[in-house]
């Protein structure tokens, strides 16, 4: 199963670094996600990581970057529901339901099925969904390796995104929770974190 990270949403000193070794250590795709921000913060984040992984970062944001620094494709979501005119490349968007899983994942490289689990220190539970629900809608070839799973994902659940067949699982806040750019002296807890999640994902 591929590990997604999303980014922080801020910018931050040891970004680039981090990112760098997330790949080393076997990071799948990035996406650069960073709302209301300066296209020129993401020109600089891109350019202090190394060109050889731009071909695994999705932007969900000026899509331009796409082009300029061979990235692998973009991402749709509300903010930004459609893609350039006469755009052609790797494109992902973000759903909410199994329904519009359904209608939209022929479209697309890949779709995020959002807010599948609770935000809770003792390990997320199925939020918007009953595990019923998803083994039905992978019997039915709803779910399947072209939908990841995002929201609220941490070793406690991971093991089951990939039993109910999800192609991927999105890693947002569990992540960057573990790395407190104002106080932490290096980035070792956020690192380690990242490859026992892999570990589970592989």
């Amino acid at each position: 199963m591929k590990l997604i990270v999303i980014t922080s949403p801020t910018f931050f000193v040891e970004e680039d670094k981090i990112i760098t070794v997330l790949f080393e250590e076997g990071l799948d795709i990035l996406h650069l996600r960073k709302p209301e921000t300066s296209a020129m913060y993401s020109e600089r984040l891109l350019t202090l990581i190394p060109e050889k992984y731009h071909k695994r970062i999705v932007t969900h944001e000026h899509f331009y970057l796409k082009e300029e620094f061979k990235l692998m494709g973009i991402h749709l979501n509300s903010r930004n529901p459609r893609e350039p005119h006469d755009y052609a490349g790797h494109i992902s968007c973000s759903c909410r339901t199994l329904e519009e899983v359904a209608r939209k994942k022929h479209f697309y490289d890949y779709v995020f099925l959002k807010a599948m689990y609770e935000h809770d220190p003792h390990g997320g539970k199925l939020f918007n969904f009953t595990a019923e629900e998803i083994r039905e809608a992978a019997k039915n070839g709803i779910i399947d390796t072209e939908v990841m799973a995002f929201g609220g994902i941490t070793p406690e659940n991971i093991l089951e995104v990939k039993d109910f067949g999800f192609g991927g699982a999105v890693i947002m806040n569990d992540l960057w929770n573990k790395f407190d750019p104002c106080s932490d002296r290096n980035y070792k807890g956020i690192i380690e974190h990242f490859k026992h999640l892999k570990e589970m994902a592989d």
